[in-house]
């Protein structure tokens, strides 16, 4: 693993994510070599020819001017690295950003695939409202081991539970999606007592992971070859409607909200976890979201 520092000139951007007004990535690039990651694409912008998950820059910005005109916003924090990988134990970074964020007034909203978000439990809970989201798309945690580098689904849930008992709100991120392999109804099931929220989204193959995550699906499933070459060569959306309509008759058997947009981000605590469809994600516009659009509609 290279690890190395970089000066940007800020670490807060404006974004056009459904859930934020803001993101905030303390690093580029990622230990965990999620096999799916989108985030590959990254590469392009920073000079890295070293393979995607072999890399690491820790970011170093100047102190953040006037953190108050953050207040009330979203700030996403994470939404192209995991902002706890392994390297945040000794560069700090994500800890250094909630302590210039302290006290603004910020909605911060932090997305991770590691257990080490616990070590800033005491910073996270003096923001109003916070949000602590756990990718989790496998209750399996062979194919876990497959396709990422990061903390066991076990860790992850047990970090949920602990952090949902603290009174933080918590988001399981179901995604991505692996058709005919992801069992949506069984990760709710488990998870819904521990959190507030379930995010699901679509698996997007682009660019060069897409040879590969269709050759590990060969090799290891080849029944589902023709579901995939329907999907990711052909390019038909018949399943995931399909995904659709069935989530959606599961969660009002399970008496779960099921949702389109981004309104329930605020529910009260203690209200059941609303499952948020998330499924192409990338032609999403925010404004469109607010008004109760869906993805189809843009």
């Amino acid at each position: 693993m290279i690890i190395d520092e970089r000066a940007v000139k800020s670490i807060i951007s404006k974004s056009n994510l459904p859930v934020c007004d803001f993101s905030a990535n303390p690093y580029v690039g990622c230990a965990h070599a999620c096999r799916y990651c989108y985030a590959s694409f990254m590469k392009r912008f920073t000079g890295h020819t070293e393979p995607w998950g072999s890399f690491v820059d820790a970011k170093l910005w100047p102190p953040i001017k006037h953190p108050e005109k953050y207040a009330g916003k979203e700030i996403f924090i994470g939404s192209v690295c995991d902002s706890y990988q392994p390297c945040e134990e000794e560069f700090g970074r994500t800890r250094a950003l909630l302590e210039q964020l302290l006290g603004s007034g910020a909605l911060l909203s932090i997305q991770t695939k590691s257990d080490l978000v616990l070590r800033d439990l005491d910073l996270i809970r003096e923001f109003p409202e916070a949000r602590v989201g756990f990718s989790i798309n496998t209750l399996d945690d062979g194919f876990r081991a497959e396709m990422e580098d990061a903390a066991s689904i076990e860790r992850r849930l047990a970090a949920m539970e602990t952090l949902h008992a603290a009174g933080i709100r918590t988001t399981c991120f179901i995604s991505p999606i692996f058709p005919g392999i992801t069992d949506v109804p069984a990760i709710v099931r488990r998870v819904r007592g521990i959190c507030n929220l379930v995010w699901l989204e679509n698996l997007n193959l682009r660019g060069d992971y897409k040879a590969r995550i269709l050759a590990w699906v060969h090799e290891r499933h080849p029944e589902l070859d023709g579901l995939y070459d329907e999907i990711y060569r052909r390019g038909h959306r018949g399943w995931w409607e399909a995904l659709d309509r069935e989530l959606r008759a599961f969660a009002e058997a399970e008496g779960l909200p099921y949702v389109r947009n981004d309104d329930t981000l605020r529910r009260p605590f203690d209200a059941p976890p609303a499952i948020v469809n998330y499924f192409y994600h990338e032609q999403i516009k925010k404004s469109a979201m607010k008004h109760g659009g869906t993805p189809e509609s843009r």
